[in-house]
This record gives structure tokens, sequence and C-alpha cells, in this order.
């Protein structure tokens, strides 16, 4: 699959029909929400689990040398903790642009914190598309991440950002942490 994937999620219309409807975000969206919603609220879906396994060309890297952000992975028992926006259909447009780089738009059921299940709408970036990176040794991730940078700033940042917004509503994801923890300092 080709790394663009606006044209499709296009075409993907489970929500079209709603007024509003949920939007879970797991990696940059918890802390960089650009686009208008109705509510956020903390939220966390259930059988997925957060990795650095997908290449960023566009945002936090260059086609030359990538950056790595985030995908879900399926995990058996795994909860992965992020922030739900309710938002109208009209704002997939924009989203759809910001999650071009591999990302396809899935259904996921979202629990919300105090309380609530609802349908809900993830982009998701799976081994199929062509930015996907895959798995590495935690060293070399740290590296790529520490070194990478795109028009939309540094990928130390996002993964920075992406620690502190989780430790903020009191999620320790271990993976996080521990990128977190081996990124090298740069002279």
């Amino acid at each position: 699959m080709s790394a663009d994937t606006t044209a499709i999620n296009r075409h993907m219309t489970h929500f079209d029909r709603h007024h509003s409807f949920w939007l879970f975000g797991y990696g940059s969206l918890i802390w960089k929400a650009d686009f208008p919603f109705l509510e956020r609220r903390p939220a966390w879906i259930r059988g997925w689990s957060r990795r650095f396994w997908q290449g960023s060309h566009d945002h936090r890297g260059t086609p030359e040398a990538p950056g790595r952000v985030v995908t879900l992975v399926r995990e058996p028992g795994a909860r992965c903790h992020g922030m739900a926006y309710r938002i109208r259909p009209d704002t997939l447009s924009a989203l759809d642009l910001r999650e071009k780089n591999g990302y396809l738009r899935e259904k996921v059921e979202l629990h919300l914190d105090g309380g609530g299940v609802e349908e809900g709408l993830i982009y998701l970036a799976t081994a199929d598309n062509a930015a996907f990176l895959g798995e590495a040794p935690l060293a070399v991730m740290a590296d790529q991440i520490a070194r990478a940078s795109g028009p939309s700033g540094s990928n130390r940042d996002y993964l920075l950002n992406l620690a502190r917004a989780l430790a903020e509503q009191g999620v320790a994801d271990p993976h996080i942490d521990a990128l977190a923890a081996a990124l090298p300092e740069l002279a």
C-alpha cells in the first residue's frame, strides 16, 4: 500500500452519517489537538499496545532520514491509554491529511475514563504500508528518534511530548518510558 492513504481514508465512511463521534488519539493526538473538537476525555482501548514502528517521512523526518512515530499492534490483554475527542465528520478531512503517511481509519471500542464504552475511530498504520519500519532494537530506535527531524519538528520532541502527556495522565507505558530513557545525548 502507498504511504499516502488520504484517498483510501476518504472512502471509509464509518461515521459520515453521525452528528458526532469519538476519535481516539494514542500518539501526538494526545498532546497536539490542532483540530476542532466538541469534548475531550482520557480513554483507553483494549487489546492494543503503542509502538514506535511507523516511519515518519512527512512530519518528524524526511524521505532520506525518516523518523519513528507510534502505531498500534495487537496484544491480547493489553490496554492502551490515550485521549478521546468527540468530533464532527467534517473534521476528518484535515485529520486524513495529518495522518496520511500510512494510517488508515479503523473502528474501535473505546472506554472513556469515568465510565462509558463507545464505538470510536483510530488511525492505524499496519505492516502493509510503505512507511512501516517495524520492530528494531531499543537502542537503534532511540538513536533514529534522537537524530530525525522534519517539517513538524524533531522526532525527539515527539517522543518526549508523548512521554510527558502520558505521565500527566498518570499512565505508565513501558515502551515509551524505555525509549525516552534510551535517547542518546547529541553533541
